[in-house]
């Protein structure tokens, strides 16, 4: 057993490499743009969403309420004539990039710390950099990866966006599982 505290560098490590690929993967590669595309009639809609003064949440059109009233035939037909919309209203103003990016910082750090808190009681100090990297890198592979499978299945996410972004965390999850071997103690 190693403690989590002795693995203080790889948990740091781990995030800044899995910081620094996210910053390559969306900011210099191309596979992403694809992810997102602009909705026919923008303006107008922009403009009814202004006009109703919808604010900064979660929304889902049309709205059943509850499940008793999901199947009343006017919501039936409503979800049958369609849209269907799944919606997140952000707040007004430029993106706040630096914040987003200190949160996802912190993010990486709460992933490695996992993949310490695991790894450091499966193996013992001195176990191989492959039995190391194994387990420190399906651990990572579940913090960054998994949860984004929700999406495609819930919330109608596009497959091929849902398969790239497991693509960036298996990337993530090498990079962190390469730091944990590397730094493993012996």
């Amino acid at each position: 057993m190693v403690p989590v505290m002795s693995l203080w560098l790889p948990i740091v490590l781990g995030a800044v490499f899995a910081f620094v690929a996210s910053f390559v993967i969306h900011m210099l590669l191309t596979y992403h743009r694809s992810d997102v595309a602009p909705v026919p009639g923008e303006n107008g809609i922009r403009e009814a969403f202004r006009k109703a003064a919808v604010p900064p949440g979660d929304y889902v059109i049309p709205h059943a309420g509850s499940p008793a009233a999901m199947k009343s035939p006017e919501f039936v037909s409503k979800m049958t004539e369609g849209p269907v919309v799944y919606l997140t209203v952000m707040p007004s103003g430029p993106p706040a990039m630096g914040k987003n990016l200190v949160q996802w910082f912190i993010y990486c750090v709460v992933v490695s710390l996992f993949a310490a808190y695991l790894t450091g009681r499966a193996l013992p100090a001195g176990a191989p950099y492959l039995s190391v990297f194994r387990f420190a890198g399906a651990t990572a592979f579940a913090g960054y990866g998994l949860a984004q499978l929700q999406s495609s299945i819930w919330w109608g996410r596009k497959w091929s966006s849902t398969i790239k972004g497991l693509f960036d965390s298996l990337v993530y999850a090498l990079l962190t599982a390469g730091a944990f071997g590397w730094l493993w103690p012996s």
